[in-house]
């Protein structure tokens, strides 16, 4: 009896597909069974058989690939790393590399032409089809990080004069190549965008209506030049699964789709998270940065924070006097600055999201000050009562007696903080209350001024303002603690 190998079972959860198959499918490619691999990653979702062949040598990836239905293969495709695609792209050669990339939707494909080296790149172009290369060369000409680099040429375009049953059989005979059919675009004989309709608003009208009956001319474009950041923000605001992308005459060349520009926003949101961190962005996935890469991209801001921190010490050394004084009060300098950076690094977040999102535009930098002003002095008040009371119990329960032995051997008492702790709790609650009213302030109006200088607002990250809160904040905690405490510890 001649022995079968039995087909794994993929009734699985989504999540746990990718982990649980790659073992299988790699068996099944080792063996030469490629109806079985072909069956098998027939049906999973693009993501998780990006996921299974990944996890393959490429090799073995690429003989995974060649019997694949040619859409699937290109979707797939799409969900690789550059590098890992780079690398299939060897493996393919240049007739099945190809077959997967003339397959890919128009935006995928430029995609993966920018991101791959250059000689790569050159190499894949000039096998691709003529139409499919000057397709994906008009999309590349556009700047980086703009629209006319998400957008792709497969959409789906009606006249005003169709009737709707027109409309539907077009649907019907060219709905198979579009990005999307939710969103079907009216245009004039010249080309010219005038409405867009949603095809449940045609499938439900009357089949011998016209298309110009279902018009309202009302209609949301973007630009091929504009940032892609924008087409984020138009995208949520009118919730949209598609936008159309128009040229300066108002001519429709393209569409942009929601699933590049989750892309997008991701990306943004990750950029601005490390900024936010205390770094420059990376321009890779942190899983494949190179250890070369991640020290570039943070080295600088340490240095720069470093050297910034610096200004710290030298503060702290112009109140030297004082705190040979009472030295009770270099105890009290970690909890006083921390709370400014703190405090600081709150507004800073809220502010650089709310410009990122459009919650808030640069008009609005003195509406939130005053609106920052008002929640850092409550705050204030909190933490500086916080103060009061620690320094007061501590007070009230005897603790700031302090006894040591002097170079003769005699035992000192020293009772000067404890006949004079409620002096004490009150500068320290004074300065608590001034230094979060001081960073919050400065930490919410750091990311407009960056965004007034036109530079990123995520610049004004987490620790830049922690250290710039710190030399301020130990300039008001002593400022405070001389006034208050003048005539009695100092």
């Amino acid at each position: 009896m001649v022995a079968t190998r039995k087909a794994p079972c993929f009734d699985l959860p989504v999540n746990l597909t990718a982990e649980l198959l790659a073992p299988d499918i790699a068996d099944l490619i080792r063996e030469g069974a490629y109806s079985e691999v072909r069956a098998a990653l027939h049906g999973l979702p693009p993501a998780d058989v990006a996921d299974i062949l990944a996890s393959l040598d490429p090799a073995e990836a690429a003989l995974g690939f060649r019997f694949m239905p040619r859409d699937a293969a290109a979707e797939s495709f799409a969900y690789l790393s550059p590098e890992f695609q780079e690398r299939l792209i060897n493996e393919l050669g240049a007739e099945g590399s190809v077959r997967v990339i003339e397959a890919m939707s128009a935006d995928d494909r430029a995609r993966l032409l920018d991101e791959l080296p250059e000689s790569v790149a050159e190499r894949v172009v000039a096998s691709l089809s003529p139409q499919t290369r000057a397709t994906t060369q008009a999309i590349l000409g556009y700047p980086p990080r703009t629209v006319g680099r998400l957008m792709t040429p497969d959409y789906l375009k009606i006249k005003p004069d169709w009737s709707v049953s027109q409309a539907l059989d077009y649907v019907r005979k060219h709905g198979r190549d579009a990005e999307t059919i939710n969103v079907v675009y009216v245009v004039d004989d010249s080309g010219k965008l005038i409405d867009d309709l949603r095809l449940r608003q045609i499938f439900l009208a009357d089949p011998a209506a016209k298309i110009e009956d279902l018009m309202n001319r009302n209609f949301v474009t973007l630009r091929a030049d504009q940032p892609q950041e924008e087409a984020v923000q138009l995208m949520a605001r009118y919730d949209r699964t598609a936008l159309p992308v128009v040229d300066s005459r108002g001519n429709l060349i393209g569409i942009v789709t929601s699933d590049d520009v989750a892309d997008v926003a991701q990306q943004e949101f990750t950029e601005d998270i490390q900024k936010v961190g205390g770094m420059a962005a990376l321009e890779e996935n942190f899983a494949q940065a190179s250890v070369t890469s991640l020290v570039q991209k943070r080295a600088p801001w340490l240095m720069l924070l470093f050297v910034s921190e610096l200004l710290t010490s030298n503060t702290l050394r112009y109140f030297d006097d004082e705190i040979q004084k009472v030295v009770v009060l270099s105890t009290f300098v970690p909890a006083i600055i921390s709370s400014g950076g703190n405090s600081g690094s709150q507004s800073s977040t809220l502010v650089i999201r709310a410009l990122a999102t459009g919650e808030v535009a640069m008009k609005d930098w003195w509406k939130t000050i005053r609106r920052e002003f008002v929640v850092a002095a409550v705050l204030g008040l909190i933490i500086g009562s916080l103060g009061f009371f620690r320094v007061s119990l501590w007070g009230l329960l005897g603790w700031w007696t302090e006894t040591r032995t002097d170079a003769a051997g005699k035992t000192i008492v020293d009772s000067s903080v404890q006949d004079h702790y409620l002096r004490l709790a009150a500068a320290i609650s004074t300065s608590l209350v001034g230094v979060v009213l001081w960073g919050s302030i400065m930490g919410a109006l750091l990311p407009f001024a960056l965004k007034k200088a036109k530079l990123d607002p995520a610049g004004s990250s987490t620790p830049f303002v922690a250290t710039l809160v710190d030399v301020t904040g130990i300039i008001i905690y002593f400022t405070a603690a001389i006034v208050i405490l003048r005539g009695t510890l100092l």
